[in-house]
Parts: C-alpha cells; structure tokens; sequence
C-alpha cells in the first residue's frame, strides 16, 4: 500500500512538472561564442596563465571554463596584465 502511495505521489510530481515546463516563458538564445571563453587572442593571452596557475582545474576538466575562470580570478594578483585585461574587459 505505502509503495502504490509513493508511485502515485512519484506520478502527479512528474506529470505537474512537465505541464508547468510547458508554460515557461520562451529562453534566451545561446551567446555566440560559447561561454565567456573569449576570441582567439583573448584565450592566447590567458593561455600562459592557465597552465601555470590552474593545473588542478586543466587536469580535473579542461573543458571547465567555470573553474579556470575561478582560478584565474583567484591569482588575479599574479597573472599577467594581459590576462588580467581581458578578465576586466569581460566584468570578471
């Protein structure tokens, strides 16, 4: 009895949620150029700071733009002013 209760309370849970997905407010379209990643010569000039200072985050996910930008913000203090430009000029 207590297990039929739990589907049914497991059921309404999963049909409520997917009749208020349907009422959302239409998204945002995507930002060109991924996320905050930067153009080319952005990423070049951040590239030598991220690998002396972020190995832990390139080794974990090196696809984790959230933690390398995390860990630059960290050693704002020693990345170069060229990366630190860029950081700026992104409001981060």
């Amino acid at each position: 009895m207590l297990r039929i209760s739990c589907l049914i309370v497991a059921a309404s849970l999963a049909a409520g949620a997917a009749a208020s997905a349907q009422n959302l407010p239409p998204q945002p379209p995507p930002v060109p150029g991924g996320m905050g990643q930067g153009n080319e010569q952005e990423r070049a000039a951040c590239h030598p700071d991220v690998i002396k200072f972020c190995q832990v985050q390139l080794q974990v996910n090196p696809n984790d733009v959230l933690g390398i930008l995390g860990c630059l913000q960290a050693n704002r203090g020693k990345i170069s002013k060229t990366c630190q430009t860029v950081l700026a000029s992104h409001g981060q």
